[in-house]
């Protein structure tokens, strides 16, 4: 069964290129609604329906969210919901949901429930047996993959970094050994000193800082970490950014000396056996190969 099912018998609607199209009739429950991250023609078919026939909008921030329903003429009605909704606010609409009615989540841009509030709702929902319809649409973080070309490979979000630059190291520490790329938002007051941060603990990885995706002002800069860093290093930009740091390059192979060495080692503790299967796993050579220079080395 689809969340959308038949023509609302109050007839809603919303516009487009001045024609009305009738919305259509939702299952109870909590739609997750991505919408546009700056081109407003970014909204999708469905996603315009939803809102139309939702019986109530939450939005993050409803300056933002009351644009868009007016740009298409979506009448319903809109009210906040952000990350300080209370305990009880939250109660309050897994109530309503579960009494039968359709509620819409949206974010000020993008799909929500990524950097953005709406997961303890979610949670709350599904605790009483309600149901999450997740409708696709526009996201900065996927845009910011797939025009860096990095991510190939898989990627780990983190979402945004620390303000403070200790913290933002730990944690980029903590991410370095990853084996795909990394992706963060940032904002244009702080990407200058997360950009040099990234340099002084990843190293030059290849790198792309997009800000403004799909906006008028659009730029997407690539290039390694010491690179943007240098760009951004006077000056602040505007706009928010997607920043996609490439995946660490791959260790060289040990030297034969230095997986005797290793080998060496490990036979004062361990039995030829295990000591090979370590020094292979730390070196990536044949577990073969590792046991026989282990046992060369053992007589």
């Amino acid at each position: 069964m689809t969340p959308q099912q038949h023509l609302l018998p109050d007839a809603r609607f919303w516009m487009l290129d001045g024609q009305r199209v009738a919305a259509r009739a939702l299952q109870p429950g909590l739609h997750v609604v991505a919408t546009p991250i700056g081109n407003l023609g970014d909204m999708t078919l469905r996603g315009l329906s939803v809102l139309a026939a939702a019986d109530l909008i939450l939005a993050e921030d409803t300056r933002v969210t009351h644009r868009l329903v007016q740009h298409y003429g979506i009448a319903t009605p809109v009210r906040r919901f952000d990350a300080h909704a209370s305990a009880a606010q939250i109660a309050k609409v897994a109530e309503t949901v579960q009494a039968g009615q359709a509620i819409a989540l949206v974010s000020d841009a993008g799909t929500p429930l990524l950097s953005d509030p709406g997961g303890s709702l979610v949670r709350a929902v599904v605790a009483t047996g309600g149901a999450v319809w997740p409708l696709p649409g526009a996201s900065a973080l996927l845009a910011g993959l797939v025009t860096s070309g990095l991510g190939e490979s898989g990627f780990f979000f983190g979402g945004f970094l620390a303000p403070k630059t200790g913290d933002r190291k730990r944690r980029l520490r903590e991410l370095a050994s990853i084996p795909g790329a990394l992706v963060f938002y940032e904002a244009p007051h702080r990407v200058a000193e997360t950009l040099a941060d990234m340099q002084a603990v990843l190293g030059d990885r290849a790198a792309c800082a997009a800000r403004e995706l799909t906006k008028l002002h659009e730029e997407v800069m690539r290039g390694p970490l010491s690179v943007l860093a240098s760009r951004f290093a006077s000056g602040e930009p505007r706009g928010e950014f997607v920043l996609i740091i490439g995946p660490p390059a791959p260790e060289a192979a040990a030297s034969a000396d230095d997986v005797d060495a290793r080998l060496t080692e490990a036979l004062k503790l361990h039995s030829v056996k295990d000591a090979a299967a370590l020094v292979a796993a730390e070196t990536g050579l044949p577990r073969r190969e590792a046991y026989a220079r282990a046992l060369r080395l053992a007589r």
